[in-house]
């Protein structure tokens, strides 16, 4: 991807016209970390933030602003009391809050909300190249598995990996971000949700060399196997994503997610995650999503491991009980 792929795209007519803008980031040395993104559907005449805040100790802070705009904007892109600023195309983005969020319990999660004032300074500075496709000079999707998915998904669409520096400061307490990774994406075009059966999503930092990100998503035609892996530099697409889920009593939430990440150069890449913390992030019409905040090992094939973080997001579609309909793997 080239760096005008991180500016404003142009807009199309289609009313589910979008572009969002997504990072997510964790420093274990201070037990926190953020997911957040802002999403502009100039057709509908919407622009708005969501920013999650892994807080220290285990809790989770959420701030959530629309605003009215009916033209798409460049970066910098300000909401309420979130603003990303760009600095470097491809490269480095800057991102600021002042907000008064409203804090709950990860899991179980319980009807308790306390207020708490978040402040954040953080810069992304890419530590691999951007991924991804600009929805152009294709014939279309290929596989009946990218058949039965593209109606979900937009035309152009691309992730990286990153190091995090700066602060966050939670009710007036500062926390220095010295070792923070995380992954940022950017989609574009129409973008319709229409509840895929099921998936499992992965974004996955080992140190400053090794990073994953990808989703096996459920479809009408089967799974669909989409990623890549950034490994020194080096990206290759992943061809498979092998998953086995040990799940807490309420047989829905991951516990341990044992992943093996095969690469379309038949590299394998065994990993382990351990489950810090788990948000429920959406529960309606049936559909349950799963944040979680995961401690991963890679295993080498020297039988050395190293350890990472990042997230495991399941998605379920549930019954009358709430179990899921596609049993957990």
């Amino acid at each position: 991807m080239e760096p005008h792929h991180d500016l404003a795209h142009e807009v199309e007519d289609d009313d589910a016209w979008s572009e969002s803008y997504y990072f997510n980031a964790y420093d274990p040395a201070s037990d926190s970390g953020l997911f957040t993104r802002i999403g502009i559907r100039p057709n509908e005449g919407t622009m708005d933030v969501g920013l999650s805040v892994w807080l220290p100790g285990g809790d989770l802070a959420e701030y959530r602003h629309q605003i009215e705009c009916h033209e798409m904007l460049g970066a910098p892109l300000e909401v309420g009391g979130v603003r990303y600023e760009l600095l470097e195309a491809m490269q480095r983005w800057r991102l600021v809050a002042d907000v008064t969020s409203s804090a709950r319990r990860c899991h179980p999660s319980s009807s308790e909300h306390w207020p708490v004032a978040i402040r954040l300074d953080a810069t992304f500075d890419g530590l691999s190249p951007a991924v991804g496709s600009d929805g152009r000079g294709t014939s279309g999707p290929g596989s009946k598995e990218s058949k039965a998915a593209a109606a979900t998904t937009g035309k152009g669409h691309f992730e990286q990996a990153g190091r995090w520096t700066g602060t966050l400061t939670v009710d007036g307490v500062t926390h220095e971000w010295s070792n923070a990774r995380g992954n940022r994406d950017r989609s574009w075009g129409p973008r319709r949700w229409g509840g895929p059966p099921m998936w499992r999503w992965f974004s996955i930092n080992i140190g400053d060399d090794l990073h994953f990100g990808g989703i096996r998503l459920g479809t009408d035609a089967g799974d669909l196997h989409r990623g890549w892996v950034s490994a020194n530099g080096r990206v290759t697409s992943i061809a498979h994503w092998g998953i086995a889920t040990e799940l807490e009593e309420d047989q829905l939430t991951q516990r341990v997610i044992r992943l093996q990440a095969i690469d379309k150069a038949e590299r394998t890449y065994d990993l382990t995650g351990r489950v810090l913390r788990v948000a429920d992030i959406g529960r309606a019409g049936g559909t349950v999503i799963n944040e979680g905040l995961t401690e991963w090992t890679w295993l080498h094939g020297d039988g050395a491991t190293e350890v990472g973080y990042g997230i495991g997001e399941y998605l379920h579609q549930v019954d009358a009980r709430g179990r899921p309909r596609i049993p957990v793997t």
